[in-house]
């Protein structure tokens, strides 16, 4: 069971002191995240000033966002062009579990060496410093048709699959989760969670994975500049935070 005394929130806290943000959605105009190179650049002033050392740019891939990994990657170098602060930047992305997905994967495949598929170089962004995770979710709501499938795809080309906020599926039961971590998968951690930011009900699951020890990092999941303060603002109890700041500070 899980005990807080006085709560803090997490501007207040500390913990982004050298943390490093796995999920955001700062690179600007390419999805429902921040829309322009100056909004960017103002979110990037801010998260220097609260000592976030690095920040992972995942924008979304999905049928809806048909985003390649070209054209995200030239506004990535865009961004760096603009950017002269200290924040390590780097680019990933978010991959619904969905067709477009399964078609991607598939077209990841190479010519098999010595019985052993490859991945095509540039046709996916993966992340982590070792570049062997991809970070993907699924609807909050409803399960995607071939979960374990995808799953299953994206090991067979030589990544991990990261899942990005569990704990907002409503749809998961204990069990489920259970098996997905069994099976080598990895969860990432929105940090407003913990805060009740989304409501009591995700509250209770994160509080559930981070008790079970599911998580490997975290994120902030930020969408735009108004969504600093509604984030650094949000309340930890001393627990939470200790938590929390390890995470921050694991690296894949």
């Amino acid at each position: 069971m899980w005990f807080w005394n006085k709560k803090h929130t997490i501007a207040a806290s500390g913990i982004l002191a050298g943390a490093t943000d796995h999920h955001s959605h700062i690179l600007p105009g390419v999805d429902d995240g921040v829309e322009s190179m100056e909004e960017a650049l103002r979110v990037l002033q801010k998260y220097e000033k609260a000592g976030i050392k690095a920040i992972w740019l995942t924008p979304h891939i999905m049928e809806d966002v048909p985003n390649t990994a070209g054209k995200l990657t030239k506004r990535f170098d865009e961004l760096k062009a603009a950017y002269n602060g200290n924040i390590e930047l780097h680019l990933a992305a978010e991959y619904m579990i969905d067709n477009h997905l399964h078609k991607l994967l598939q077209d990841c495949h190479s010519e098999p060496q010595g019985g052993i598929s490859t991945p095509k170089e540039n046709t996916l962004l993966p992340i982590g410093e070792k570049g062997n995770h991809l970070l993907v979710e699924t609807s909050y709501f409803n399960p995607p048709m071939r979960l374990h499938e995808t799953l299953k795809q994206i090991k067979s080309i030589g990544y991990h699959p990261l899942l990005a906020h569990p704990e907002r599926y409503m749809y998961m039961s204990k069990e489920e989760y259970i098996e997905l971590h069994e099976d080598g998968v990895k969860f990432q951690l929105n940090m407003p969670s913990l805060a009740g930011c989304y409501g009591t009900a995700v509250k209770k699951k994160a509080e559930w994975l981070l008790g079970e020890e599911f998580y490997t990092v975290a994120g902030s999941d930020l969408h735009s500049e108004d969504a600093i303060e509604f984030i650094t603002n949000c309340k930890l109890g001393k627990q939470e935070v200790e938590h929390i700041s390890t995470l921050l500070q694991n690296k894949l």
